[in-house]
């Protein structure tokens, strides 16, 4: 698999965002491919159109039937957006390893905890353990509102 864009744009990316990648980190193309997995995985669904290659595909971009600020995007693009998203989190992943990546229960994380009597507290979660524990960036979610698909709601006619 290959992950969005390539390892010279990533590169120049960072040094226009002012990024530096900690010394004795992973290869850039592996933190390039984590990136592009975390966009897939987490967003892959929401964005309007399909693969343009299909269920075999191995990214989700580029799509046929996509658009963006009420504009079609070309079936062979990928967005220079969902490019720089998934750099964004491929950073993430640099400075944090297996930030994006979760592992998580049912149980709700303790608030507080009282010794005598006995008393305890959680914080109040969604109900889903994965959605509640995944780490969402908010340059990347900016990033990549555009291509999401909207549902609109059905008007009836009465």
């Amino acid at each position: 698999m290959a992950g969005y864009g390539d390892d010279a744009k990533f590169n120049a990316w960072m040094a226009s965002n002012g990024y530096s990648l900690p010394d004795g980190g992973v290869a850039v193309a592996v933190l390039r491919q984590r990136g592009s997995d975390y966009i897939d995985g987490l967003y892959g669904s929401r964005f309007s159109g399909q693969p343009t290659g299909g269920f075999e595909q191995e990214r989700a971009w580029p799509r046929t039937g996509a658009c963006a600020h009420g504009q079609p995007i070309p079936s062979d693009v990928v967005p220079v957006a969902i490019e720089q998203a998934s750099y964004h989190a491929a950073y993430q992943e640099a400075v944090k390893p297996g930030s994006l990546t979760i592992a998580v229960t049912a149980a709700g994380a303790l608030k507080r905890k009282k010794i005598g009597p006995l008393e305890k507290e959680y914080f109040e979660g969604s109900g889903d353990a994965v959605a509640d524990g995944t780490l969402k960036l908010s340059a990347v979610e900016g990033l990549l509102a555009p291509f999401f698909s909207i549902a609109l709601p059905a008007i009836f006619v009465v």
